[in-house]
């Protein structure tokens, strides 16, 4: 029988003691001196080299990592930009992430409706069982755009529930821009990012997607910037998964983040990206660590976690 999405994540944060999940957001100019000055990996517009050295960086970051956090986000835009052959490092590194027993989400925030959004979500959330790929693993789970309703948000709902896979929706972005549309009144006061919350709730809350800890396979995207108007979801919709972008380089405190976990500390995923894998880039660290960039990104994720631990105290 096919796992829980939901339970995994619950069993994940429970054993790594921490909401705190690394967002991997490559950009070759912003790698480790060590590894964009290798023989091999020198020149960011041949492709090889580039992707080899992103590859590298990647998985020697999920290795740090892999101890501490339940899960990596790997957003898909910083691979496709190497098109064939960023996307086979991109899939390549899930496999990796596998191994280390981490819980993938994949960041491609696809959406569509009808046969279109059943090829996305078979695309993604479908391990392939075609002659040639059967070694290759798809993500744990991944962010979806909603804009076209429930029937936009079916089909990767019924494809993630078949095999195990979660979906995160987004419904209140983490950029400073968000406000203009996703908190647009209509005429009895409801926001619209009140109302997507509302239709994704409706997809999550089915009796084959709930699984044996009471959450859902189907959560939401809340950036943690915005806690004056998104506050009430946590209580509002009791089922469901928060993944929480905005946490470290885009302003978002502690506080503001673990607003969304429950007093056990599950119930929220609060990403950190640039914060963790360019920690070495921070005097605070470079002081501490000189060039040694695998012990500042080990640092970063250890005060981060110390950082939410202690507001989630805080909060109890």
């Amino acid at each position: 029988m096919t796992s829980h999405f939901a339970d995994r994540l619950f069993e994940a944060v429970k054993t790594k003691k921490t909401c705190l999940t690394v967002g991997l957001d490559p950009v070759y100019s912003r790698l480790p001196s060590a590894i964009r000055n290798h023989l091999q990996m020198n020149d960011e517009f041949d492709v090889d080299a580039a992707v080899d050295a992103i590859f590298d960086f990647c998985t020697q970051t999920m290795r740090i990592v892999a101890p501490m956090v339940p899960a990596i986000k790997m957003n898909i835009a910083f691979f496709e930009k190497y098109l064939w052959e960023g996307i086979e490092a991109y899939y390549a590194l899930i496999s990796e992430a596998d191994d280390l027993g981490l819980e993938v989400i994949g960041d491609v925030k696809r959406g569509d409706v009808g046969h279109t959004a059943e090829f996305y979500a078979s695309a993604h959330l479908e391990n392939p069982e075609l002659t040639g790929l059967e070694d290759t693993l798809v993500p744990d789970a991944i962010t979806v755009n909603g804009y076209s309703g429930v029937d936009g948000i079916e089909p990767f709902a019924e494809t993630a529930t078949k095999q195990g896979k979660g979906v995160f929706v987004l419904v209140r972005t983490s950029n400073p821009s968000a406000a203009d549309i996703q908190d647009f009144s209509d005429a009895n006061g409801i926001k619209m990012y009140e109302k997507m919350a509302d239709i994704v709730n409706q997809v999550a809350d089915k009796k084959d997607r709930i699984g044996a800890k009471g959450y859902s396979n189907i959560g939401m995207v809340v950036g943690g910037t915005s806690p004056d108007v998104t506050s009430a979801l946590r209580t509002r919709y009791k089922k469901i998964w928060f993944l929480i972008p905005g946490y470290g380089s885009q302003g978002a405190s502690a506080a503001d983040c673990i607003r969304f976990c429950k007093t056990d500390g599950t119930g929220a995923l609060v990403n950190a990206s640039r914060s963790i894998i360019y920690a070495y880039e921070k005097p605070k660290y470079k002081d501490q660590y000189g060039d040694d960039w695998k012990r500042c990104i080990e640092q970063a994720v250890i005060d981060a976690k110390v950082d939410l631990a202690n507001a989630m105290q805080t909060k109890l």
